[in-house]
């Protein structure tokens, strides 16, 4: 599974943070690996600098599923550390439910 992570100009830590984040994304994603054949990680600050808002930090990941349209989901946080955690589950979530129908 390759894991690509983005981020918008206003993200600090952008190497030390693709290290985590990758390592972090491949091991809760891990059950699913040889389905996901790319993971498109987009990071980003929609006030970028103008004000500081309550969950402002976005995430949004894409899953490449083979044989399957890409499965995408968002979450807004106070950090990006909280969005990117509360998007995988959501992932995940979306992942099952997109393999379920194939299932059945």
């Amino acid at each position: 599974m390759l894991i690509e992570v983005n981020t918008d100009n206003h993200i600090e830590g952008k190497e030390r943070m693709k290290v985590y984040f990758e390592s972090l994304l491949s091991d809760s994603l891990k059950r699913f690996e040889d389905r996901i054949t790319r993971l498109e990680v987009q990071l980003g600050d929609e006030n970028s600098g103008v004000k500081k808002g309550d969950n402002d930090k976005r995430c949004m990941l894409e899953a490449r599923i083979a044989g399957l349209k890409n499965v995408a989901v968002v979450n807004h946080a106070d950090t990006i550390e909280k969005a990117i955690m509360g998007a995988i589950p959501k992932l995940k979530h979306a992942i099952e439910h997109a393999l379920g129908k194939v299932n059945h």
